[in-house]
């Protein structure tokens, strides 16, 4: 059955919108080549958004004419505002950015919850509305929560967990109640930076694939087909759970140390990099990854032993740390592998991106030995920052969803 004149009016309008924000800018002459709609109705859509407030005027083309330059339309990037929270144990992140993604402000906090919940949460919030100032919003549209633990997929709640502390999940309550206006929605951290890394980053080629976060703890997002993959109780991807060979006990139900993270979370490949004898990190950045980026850089420099004073440690050294920590990683990766066969593995997180093609190379020999089942590993390309980013893509996503209208399936 055809679709009626209104809901045709609407697909064109939301297609239109869509392209306006993939491509930026278009004149009608180009969103009539891209849409293939006729003249007339692009006309009449043009003036439909610029009417109801959603693009308008943001330039002229170019292109030389005989007459005036063809008018450029954009979205309103300040009909909405949109806030990212990156929530780890030790602080928060956070950055507000217009509607189609430009950051406006950012900062970051660490949180002392030595003097209880309540002072903690008072202190993320404030970051927030600070930031928010900073950045000229008079209000939030949506805000998009990352955070470690496993997100209740019938509420969409951060669950209860031991490991983390309690501000984290009063935090989501104390935002709503102080932006009663703004849609809040929290989502785990690792599924967050998969979203990243498949839209800007090392997964952009993928449907199918695996993140395996490396950071101050260890954790997995599993993509299937392009849909991400949260299990029956959220729980897909705990990966610093799975038990592994290596350790001296076993881990569980509230405790995952003897499982995977006793390996490769980031205590552990400091305590392995302190063995190996490297003492050197890269500044500005946690201490795991730092001497990982060290090792990397120095294992690629040659044979021959560092000079004094360079900052990098000896390659021999480096090189060794890198394969013990491979060895590692390893495992994880050739168990997801055997499990999932996703062809494709991001080496995710701080320590991922850190360690580049040097350590996604060790880890991809060793899994090609380790399994029958054809692995690309990948070094993630935006390390810890895709929290954040996964963050505002989807409070983006959502905002734009909303003010546009839900895409066509």
């Amino acid at each position: 059955m055809p679709a009626s004149p209104s809901t045709a009016r609407a697909i064109n309008d939301r297609l239109a919108l869509r392209l306006l924000q993939q491509e930026g800018p278009l004149t009608a002459g180009r969103l009539k080549q891209l849409t293939g709609l006729s003249r007339p109705t692009v006309a009449d859509l043009v003036e439909r958004l610029t009417a109801s407030g959603l693009i308008a005027v943001v330039g002229e083309s170019g292109e030389q004419r005989r007459g005036p330059n063809a008018k450029l339309y954009g979205i309103v990037a300040d009909r909405a505002h949109l806030a990212a929270l990156d929530v780890r144990t030790e602080g928060v992140a956070v950055v507000v950015s217009d509607l189609v993604g430009r950051v406006l402000a950012e900062a970051s906090l660490a949180i002392d919850d030595e003097r209880g919940t309540g002072p903690a949460v008072e202190q993320a919030v404030a970051l927030v509305e600070r930031v928010v100032k900073e950045a000229g919003a008079d209000r939030l549209h949506t805000v998009g929560i990352g955070a470690p633990g496993l997100i209740d997929p019938a509420t969409g709640e951060l669950r209860v967990s031991t490991g983390l502390p309690r501000w984290h999940r009063r935090l989501v309550a104390a935002l709503q109640e102080r932006l009663p206006e703004a849609r809040v929605s929290v989502e785990n951290e690792t599924n967050l930076a998969a979203l990243a890394e498949q839209r800007d980053g090392a997964a952009r080629d993928r449907d199918t694939f695996v993140l395996l976060w490396l950071g101050h703890g260890t954790g997995a997002s599993v993509v299937l087909d392009g849909t991400l993959r949260r299990g029956a109780s959220g729980g897909t991807g705990e990966i610093g759970f799975l038990p592994v060979p290596g350790t001296d006990v076993l881990p569980s139900a509230t405790d995952c140390e003897g499982g995977f993270h006793s390996l490769a979370g980031a205590a552990a490949v400091a305590r392995l990099a302190k063995e190996h004898g490297m003492t050197a990190t890269a500044p500005g950045e946690p201490v795991a990854a730092g001497l990982v980026r060290a090792a990397a850089a120095a294992a690629g420099s040659g044979s021959e032993p560092v000079a004094a004073g360079t900052g990098l440690p000896d390659p021999g050294a480096a090189a060794r740390f890198l394969d013990a920590l491979a060895g590692r990683v390893a495992v994880g990766v050739a168990s997801v592998v055997a499990v999932l066969d996703p062809g494709c593995v991001v080496l995710g997180g701080e320590i991922g991106q850190a360690g580049g093609e040097a350590l996604a190379t060790r880890v991809r020999e060793r899994v090609a030995r380790m399994s029958p089942l054809p692995t690309e590993v990948r070094p993630g390309a935006l390390g810890g920052g895709a929290v954040l980013r996964g963050a505002l893509l989807t409070a983006r996503d959502r905002a734009q969803e909303e003010l546009f209208g839900a895409p066509e399936r």
